[in-house]
């Protein structure tokens, strides 16, 4: 299987397979909206080519993140890319379904909940959109083995109560999303709409979710492009950076 080398800034570069799923800004995304401390511990859901850990590792500094990937193949990329970026001693890559985590996978490290729980979940339903795909991409674009309540499930598994989830999805889907956390005992704190452009339609949704909280919800939205090809200035903040917003504000 062909691969090239990406550089994503200048301290991060990452291994992709060049007839597989590239990652994208929801990646990046996501990530800088995690809103990780020192040394905290947390599991990734669908780490593909391991984007996420690496991105935190680099910018936010947590002690441990077990990454779990159900596609044999980028299992061994993610650890690749871990050892290529230098965290391989923070990475653990861990072949397995969403649908079958548990806690279990955890304790072999002296862990027993995590601190926090990230995801780019697959975000069309089985049925819908191009399954013509090489399936690698289909497996990471579509609920083939795992839908979004499966992703929910196994991320309030892996919490600590006060814990919190943050998924990237999409705008259309959003009812699911939300269902599906309530359904865990995921209460949705914070919602970022993503926009291309100002006055365009949302083209993601950041969700930050706390495990057994009581319900409040703060909504605000990040716009990527001020014209063409010119970020704006907190997209620029997101890539240099990896904050969105408040950062590392107080949090209910």
């Amino acid at each position: 299987m062909e691969k090239r080398l990406d550089k994503i800034n200048e301290s991060v570069s990452l291994y992709q397979y060049t007839d597989g799923f590239s990652y994208g800004t929801d990646a990046v995304l996501v990530s800088a909206f995690c809103r990780v401390k020192k040394g905290q511990v947390g599991a990734e859901l669908g780490t593909g080519t391991g984007i996420i850990p690496t991105l935190l590792c680099h910018h936010k500094n947590p002690s441990k993140i077990f990454a779990f990937e159900i596609q044999e193949d980028y299992v061994a990329l993610a650890r690749e890319n871990a050892e290529l970026n230098g965290f391989s001693d923070r990475i653990e890559v861990i072949h397995e379904n969403v649908r079958d985590i548990t806690p279990s996978y955890l304790r072999p490290y002296g862990v027993e909940a995590v601190d926090f729980v990230v995801s780019n979940p697959p975000y069309m339903k089985q049925t819908s959109g191009a399954l013509g795909l090489s399936d690698r991409k289909t497996v990471a674009r579509h609920e083939m083995h795992s839908d979004i309540t499966d992703f929910a499930r196994a991320g309030a598994r892996l919490l600590k109560n006060g814990g919190d989830m943050y998924i990237v999805y999409r705008p259309d889907r959003l009812c699911d999303l939300i269902c599906a956390l309530r359904e865990n005992d995921l209460e949705p704190k914070e919602m970022v709409f993503v926009k291309s452009f100002e006055g365009t339609e949302p083209c993601l949704v950041l969700v930050r979710a706390k495990k057994c909280a009581e319900s409040s919800l703060k909504l605000s939205e990040l716009i990527i492009y001020r014209e063409k090809d010119v970020y704006t200035e907190e997209m620029e903040r997101v890539y240099q950076s990896s904050v969105i917003g408040e950062g590392y504000g107080k949090r209910n």
